[in-house]
């Protein structure tokens, strides 16, 4: 649904974006679940009013505010009470989830799943057409900031395992090999989630056995299964 509705950088600038939120949890000892919801926040609201400035455009003002915060995370990361778990907030810490992170982690999803079937056919309208989705029942533009919505509260609720360097990549990956498989919207959703879990099993699998970092190997796993999924696109064109 992201990639379809051409919201691939915002995804990116979510995620990058919640660092200083991150950093200031870690310092307080909070929970970072808390410091990345505070910092999508912060975020969203940034985004917001650097989009209103139409001298500079929407890209170049989101472009602004982003760098503008990942440059505050990164000071607040070098100041002298540096985070005991800088490594953790910026690739995760997969294995050191607990069972309530888990829990709190699988809510969210659950929320954003149930969301995304309820709202299906109005998603579905705005990004296919546009024109004629208002007479229809559906206003692209709440539903596409509804959408922005749902992609915060899926990067929230997967920072705490592979950080804000690496959450983008399970987001998009799996959903862009989806979309070369499947020819039907909600076939796309469905299998982008089963796929996402494809790459979740290998990339502990090659951290087991290899001594890699987890995160990073679930982040390789899942651009391997866009990789795999051209590979198979290409080859059955070719027939």
């Amino acid at each position: 649904m992201v990639l379809l509705y051409r919201q691939s950088y915002a995804a990116e600038s979510i995620s990058h974006a919640m660092l200083p939120g991150l950093v200031v949890a870690s310092l307080a000892g909070a929970s970072l679940l808390l410091g990345a919801a505070a910092g999508v926040l912060v975020a969203a609201v940034a985004i917001a009013l650097a989009g209103r400035d139409e001298r500079l455009g929407g890209d170049v003002g989101v472009a602004v505010a982003i760098t503008a915060l990942s440059g505050l995370g990164a000071l607040l990361a070098l100041s002298p009470d540096v985070p005991a778990r800088l490594g953790e907030l910026l690739f995760g810490d997969l294995l050191g989830v607990t069972g309530t992170d888990i829990a709190k982690a699988a809510i969210l999803a659950g929320g954003v799943a149930l969301a995304l079937a309820i709202g299906h056919r109005r998603f579905a309208l705005s990004v296919f057409d546009r024109a004629a989705a208002p007479s229809l029942g559906a206003r692209p533009g709440h539903w596409e900031l509804g959408l922005l919505v749902l992609l915060a509260i899926c990067t929230v609720a997967a920072v705490q395992g592979l950080g804000n360097l690496l959450v983008v990549a399970l987001i998009l990956a799996p959903a862009a090999a989806a979309l070369n498989f499947a020819q039907r919207l909600g076939s796309a959703l469905v299998l982008s989630a089963g796929l996402a879990g494809i790459a979740g099993v290998l990339g502990l699998l090659a951290s087991y056995h290899w001594g890699v970092a987890a995160g990073a190997s679930v982040a390789l796993a899942a651009v391997g299964v866009f990789l795999a999924s051209l590979a198979a696109r290409a080859l059955d064109t070719r027939r």
